[in-house]
């Protein structure tokens, strides 16, 4: 007999109660905090033809996507690792008649070839919002807020965000009329923060002794407001470097005015997403956190691929991690508070009805079966219906 039939693979996690129960809580208070700001759902398949789920942004995902073939024509197929590209394709194809500013949102299962490091998880639960429509500060700043929402409901604390713009480094590679082979290069160094590799890239590349500067200065622009004061001084001279600038510093306070309490940094090297990201990056951290809890940022005319070039912006996050940094933490003892209702083996019509009302009132009542052993304790209930007076009440165990 084989032992290991009852192992899952390696990166791919399932839920017990009740951090199950926990999981779905949260997806529905969050699903609802996005309809409260305007944001409507949408469920995109699990699965779609390659040629359309790794295109645009999804050119990023291929290595992370597992690919199938469907029994009934012959095509690829892939299961999605991101959702971002599927909702993209609904903007631009299911949703042609709504020529101004849309606001979706979306829950749902992605599935990655690889873990991000050692026993990392490949299967996550994604959430998010984006919105299309529209290029200006304010749809940036309103992504930023609602995430700080997401993260403030799911209890997650001493959360601080870092702020950047692709639009510098790309900019600056511009200027050094690097291809894009070069530029894979520089970006894998300078995301990594390896200054005397970078350095030996450069003088190899042979960049201009100005621009070379800037590339180095670019790995040392982190941290508070004063950040964007020496940026300016550092890339002096290149226009669009410097609109890059003015667009993070209006960001910022324009999220500052609707976060006021709010711990924001700023990491002019943060280059997530940059094959597809166009302006804005943002994430946020928890102290002691290598990793974003969330992250999201612009990406304008994604699209334009599926035939209609829209500025969009927007962010997502793992629930699975949320309720892993959440500050009420699931335990046994949590879900023991509102356990439930027992109710005993008995066929009364007054009984029947009793159930029924607390059922509709959103308890929790179990019913108990004939031979059944333990009772309330081993059903997970604490409390119990008792016939006293003729009347069924309710009685802790």
């Amino acid at each position: 007999m084989n032992n290991e039939r009852w192992l899952l693979p390696e990166g791919i996690e399932e839920l017990l109660p009740p951090q199950a129960k926990r999981l779905e809580q949260l997806r529905r208070e969050l699903l609802d905090l996005f309809t409260s700001w305007g944001y409507e759902l949408v469920i995109p398949s699990l699965v779609e033809y390659l040629d359309s789920l790794l295109t645009g942004t999804g050119n990023d995902l291929e290595l992370q996507t597992f690919k199938l073939t469907d029994q009934l024509n012959g095509r690829q197929m892939g299961v999605r690792a991101d959702i971002t590209p599927q909702v993209a394709r609904i903007d631009a194809h299911r949703l042609l008649d709504r020529e101004g500013p849309v606001r979706l949102c979306y829950q749902g299962t992605v599935l990655h070839t690889r873990g991000d490091g050692l026993g990392g998880s490949r299967s996550f639960t994604q959430i998010g919002a984006e919105l299309y429509g529209h290029s200006g500060i304010e749809s940036d700043a309103e992504m930023v807020s609602l995430m700080l929402q997401t993260l403030a409901l799911a209890k997650v604390e001493s959360v601080y965000v870092d702020l950047g713009h692709v639009g510098i480094f790309r900019a600056l590679t511009q200027t050094a009329g690097l291809d894009s082979k070069q530029e894979r290069a520089l970006f894998d160094t300078l995301q990594r923060k390896a200054v005397p590799e970078l350095n030996d890239l450069l003088e190899t590349l042979k960049v201009d002794a100005k621009t070379r500067q800037a590339f180095e200065d670019l790995v040392w622009l982190n941290g508070d407001g004063d950040v964007l004061g020496r940026a300016r001084q550092s890339l002096a001279g290149n226009a669009a470097a410097l609109k890059a600038i003015h667009e993070i510093e209006h960001v910022a306070e324009h999220v500052c005015r609707l976060q006021p309490n709010l711990q924001l940094h700023f990491d002019l090297a943060e280059l997530r997403g940059y094959h597809y990201h166009t302006g804005v990056v943002f994430a946020a951290y928890q102290p002691g956190q290598g990793r974003a809890i969330a992250q999201g940022g612009r990406y304008d005319d994604i699209g334009k691929v599926f035939g209609r070039a829209r500025a969009a912006t927007g962010f997502s996050a793992d629930l699975r991690s949320l309720i892993a940094l959440s500050a009420e933490k699931v335990t046994a003892e949590n879900a023991a508070k509102t356990a439930g209702v027992f109710t005993p083996v008995n066929d009364d019509p007054a009984l029947l009805l009793k159930i029924a009302e607390l059922r509709a009132a959103g308890e929790r009542v179990v019913c108990e079966l004939t031979g059944q052993e333990g009772g309330a304790t081993a059903a997970g209930c604490s409390q119990v219906l008792v016939l006293k007076d003729k009347q069924w009440i309710l009685t802790e165990v």
